[in-house]
């Protein structure tokens, strides 16, 4: 007998189950903070995802356009020279939920990402790193946006 994708797929969701009930799935896929990305500000996210009082550091590179011809598609990374670092994450001041991208990081991962992400006006955009004893660190850098990403 011939198995279908559809026996497949519930076979697949209940051994998911299975493994996600025995505590068998990697603690990362069982990280979601949907409070920081329901954040309406740059603040209320990083107290969401664990974070203190956010500290300007060198430690932290921000890679970001000067001017974002269109708001809809802006490249940006992150990565840091920290030790200790368990996440990274990109956070747009003015968008409508400033947290764009947050990355888990931990011995084994290089703390160097890069993203897209839609800006629909020129804002603060914020590259942060979040140490396990909760200390933020972070770099900033305004871009401009020349063509809005929300129909602009």
């Amino acid at each position: 007998m011939k198995t279908t994708r559809r026996q497949t797929l519930q076979q697949s969701a209940a051994v998911a189950a299975l493994l996600a009930t025995a505590g068998l799935l990697p603690r990362t896929a069982l990280a979601w903070t949907p409070a920081a990305f329901e954040a309406k500000t740059v603040a209320d996210a990083l107290k969401a995802m664990g974070a203190g009082a956010p500290v300007e550091s060198k430690d932290v590179t921000l890679t970001a356009p000067d001017i974002a011809e269109n708001g809809a598609v802006v490249p940006m990374g992150v990565a840091t020279t920290l030790a200790n670092v368990k996440l990274l994450a990109v956070l747009v001041e003015k968008n409508p939920s400033p947290l764009v991208a947050r990355f888990d990081v931990n011995e084994s991962v290089e703390p160097n990402f890069l993203t897209r992400a839609k800006m629909g006006q020129s804002s603060d955009v914020y590259a942060v790193a979040i140490t396990n004893d909760g200390k933020a660190l972070f770099s900033k850098k305004e871009v401009k946006v020349t063509l809005g990403g929300c129909g602009g």
